[in-house]
């Protein structure tokens, strides 16, 4: 937490300056008490009870004042806020490798559940399109804030084939609003207008090279996040024939994240896979910014201000 006006954090010295007057309030009626010599009157001055009682309400009223000037000093807290709207694009890999059991029950179900995790937390003003990809890439879905219909996309993704990354990167680019002719935002626009995420668990085997593609992704100032799903040591037995090693290829998913200014993650794992895109949403959809709390602290000194002046009644029986 910061503050604006730091200086009248100062006020808090008064603090102990009203504690100091309080206490030797209290001594110079106790020193009044013991010269008056009606008892009757002289219970209702000193009053019953545990002398601690007395220090309730003051208590009170200084945790309220020491609420009302920090108050004063503007303060601010770091806060999540839904970012401006942006397009983000959901691209899948559901090549054949994706069947692979070393992510239980499979790398396909498990990237299936943990992409609508990532749907269902993203602010609902962000269109999302699909770009789902095996030996070629298509559109599934044009970018939609119906997130029942983008959930329905993803639960019917099967996997088999070969892998065209690249050419689903190139596919992603299509869905910036404008399309891939649109220029990229202005220099002084410091959020891209679109966000992609490639999930993929093997090399490309087909089309363009990834890297060719991060690169035109780069221009266009589009962050690409990518997800290396599955573990080194993953196989895949086709039709109970040999086991064939489809370890994810880490390298190249890294550069090209590397290359458009996103973010490499590795999930081998299902667990690992859906903290990942938990983090994800939280990074595309929000950002920290400074806000005033101010009011928040003048709430306090009022329930505060409250609850001094209900002891005072309910131990003293009369108003302070």
């Amino acid at each position: 937490m910061s503050f604006m006006w730091p200086l009248a954090l100062l006020a808090l010295l008064l603090i102990p300056l009203v504690v100091v007057a309080y206490i030797l309030a209290q001594r110079r009626r106790a020193r009044y008490a013991v010269r008056f010599t009606n008892v009757e009157v002289l219970a209702g001055v000193v009053g019953g009870g545990a002398a601690w009682r007395r220090w309730v309400p003051i208590a009170f009223y200084l945790l309220a004042l020491a609420a009302m000037v920090v108050g004063l000093g503007r303060p601010q807290a770091t806060v999540a806020v839904p970012k401006e709207q942006a397009t983000v694009v959901l691209v899948m890999d559901v090549s054949g490798s994706m069947n692979a059991t070393d992510v239980e029950p499979t790398r396909m179900v498990a990237a299936r559940r943990s992409a609508t995790t990532f749907v269902n937390q993203l602010p609902e003003s962000f269109p999302i399109g699909i770009v789902a990809f095996d030996e070629s890439a298509s559109v599934l879905s044009r970018p939609t804030t119906n997130r029942s219909e983008t959930r329905e996309i993803i639960n019917d993704l099967q996997a088999d084939g070969g892998t065209a990354m690249g050419d689903a990167i190139n596919r992603g680019l299509e869905l910036r609003p404008g399309g891939p002719s649109q220029p990229p935002p202005p220099a002084e626009v410091t959020e891209p207008d679109t966000i992609m995420l490639v999930l993929s668990d093997g090399a490309t085997t087909t089309g363009e090279d990834p890297l060719t593609a991060a690169g035109e992704a780069a221009k266009l100032r589009v962050p690409v996040y990518t997800i290396a799903l599955g573990t080194p040591d993953g196989t895949l037995t086709p039709y109970g024939g040999r086991r064939i090693p489809v370890p994810p290829d880490e390298a190249t998913l890294q550069a090209v994240a590397e290359q458009t200014g996103g973010r490499f993650f590795s999930a081998p794992s299902d667990r690992e896979l859906r903290g990942i895109y938990e983090e994800l949403s939280s990074r595309i959809g929000f950002v920290e910014e400074q806000q005033e709390i101010t009011v928040l602290f003048a709430a306090i000194a009022l329930l505060l201000l409250v609850a001094g002046v209900t002891s005072s009644v309910l131990i003293s029986g009369r108003l302070p």
